[in-house]
């Protein structure tokens, strides 16, 4: 569910789950990775003629890591993204 609908819901689950690990850990990483990916598609809509394409690609990044994230964590693994990943098992509860 962290993952749901991106860094929204990776905030509203890491204020209301205090005790569960797993779940916090999910919604930093979800917080970070696609907050990220939405301050990166802003920036690019400014930029005029190649800024569609790097959206178009940033777009494609997100929903793969979108469904590989959501799959992993409905089959309950601790599965860290590169960079972010570390960073958000390193917060803890």
């Amino acid at each position: 569910m962290c993952y749901l609908i991106g860094f929204i819901t990776g905030i509203v689950f890491l204020v209301l789950e205090k005790e569960s690990a797993f779940i916090r850990f999910h919604a930093l990483q979800s917080t970070i990775t696609f907050g990220v990916f939405f301050v990166l598609s802003l920036f690019f809509s400014f930029i005029p003629f190649v800024g569609w394409a790097f959206n178009l690609i940033i777009f494609l990044l997100s929903l793969i890591t979108w469904i590989i994230c959501m799959i992993k964590a409905y089959q309950g693994e601790m599965f860290k993204l590169p960079v972010v990943g570390d960073i958000a098992a390193k917060q803890g509860p």
